[in-house]
């Protein structure tokens, strides 16, 4: 009998899918800096073409929907498919059965109390899993959740390489500006004449350690901004020739996203570069409707012992200019 708290309108679809997509998001710093564009499509797929050595997203149809007409001319079509990240949380019987809620809960209060807190973990692992991805479409290749199984290399898919440089902050002789502006300049080319708001880099430990140290930098802000560089700057970034640097400490268990002597430059504000699209969930009530970054559905366990969600999310992270990004090497 407790197991009927489940039933009540609380627990419908809508509601918990509601619910899920409210809870806050853990704070990884992609996410958080809103590089990637959210869109939700009734679709599984993205089409991408270059043109040009330009590339371009192609508006998403329903299946079996006519195309946008195009001109006769010979194009590079490349279709990305959204991928299904699944998992599971229950609540058992025993763990409602026979307990009184503390003050004025209900039992269906209690019950989705619990429920709540077994949502925020499952969230937790997939706003982990959608920054890790992210990542790798920021770098070109995004990776299965074991860091070797490559679900697209976007340079590869695209025919471009993305840029790599190295820097020698381990010389106190090394103009660190006039390297800094050359990179810059890199992504601009490819840019072309596409307009930016500004320059980013994503740093690992060690090579803001050595950016921050080095005789270059340190003199440029000893008599402008000394207060700068004599405050742990780590989280909270500084600006160096036109390119605002932070360190980045992401990790999953041993696995770190930014390599150590690793920066990631690139640019932000450029239309459509980096996408965040997210496919309808396999359900009967979702089939043709837009996708939201997260679903959750329930079913009876077996024998009534409790009852099982499944939180999902089917999201294509992607960076479709892979080759306006430069890997920065400290050496």
């Amino acid at each position: 009998m407790m197991l009927n708290v489940f039933g009540s309108d609380a627990f419908h679809f809508t509601k918990l899918v509601a619910a899920i997509n409210l809870i806050p998001h853990q704070p990884t710093r992609l996410g958080q800096m809103g590089l990637f564009r959210p869109e939700g499509i009734d679709t599984l797929t993205v089409a991408i073409e270059m043109e040009n050595n330009v590339l371009t997203l192609v508006p998403t149809a329903s299946r079996g929907a006519p195309g946008v007409v195009k001109g006769l001319e010979r194009r590079n079509l490349r279709d990305f498919r959204t991928v299904h990240l699944p998992q599971r949380v229950s609540v058992m019987a025993d763990e409602v059965a026979n307990l009184r809620a503390f003050g004025s809960e209900t039992e269906e209060e209690l019950a989705m109390g619990r429920l709540n807190k077994k949502m925020a973990v499952a969230r937790r692992d997939l706003d982990i899993t959608h920054e890790f991805q992210r990542m790798g479409a920021l770098k070109g290749i995004v990776y299965d959740a074991d860091g070797t199984t490559v679900i697209y290399n976007f340079g590869t898919e695209f025919g471009v390489t993305p840029g790599t440089a190295n820097i020698a902050l381990s010389n106190t002789a090394t103009k660190v500006l006039q390297e800094v502006i050359a990179n810059k300049g890199t992504i601009e080319d490819v840019l072309g004449g596409v307009a930016y708001q500004g320059m980013h880099a994503l740093c690992s430990k060690e090579f803001f350690a050595a950016l921050t140290s080095h005789p270059a930098v340190t003199e440029t802000y000893k008599y402008q901004m000394g207060q700068v560089l004599r405050q742990d700057r780590r989280y909270t970034g500084f600006e160096f020739g036109g390119v605002f640097w932070e360190e980045y400490r992401g990790t999953v268990g041993a696995q770190r996203f930014v390599a150590a002597n690793k920066a990631l430059l690139f640019p932000t504000g450029v239309p459509d570069m980096f996408m965040s699209y997210f496919s309808p969930a396999p359900y009967m009530e979702t089939v043709n409707t837009v996708g939201l970054p997260f679903y959750m559905k329930a079913k009876n366990m077996d024998y009534d012992t409790g009852v099982e969600w499944q939180v999902q999310s089917n999201p294509l992270h992607i960076n479709t200019r892979p080759n306006a990004v430069v890997e920065l090497t400290a050496t």
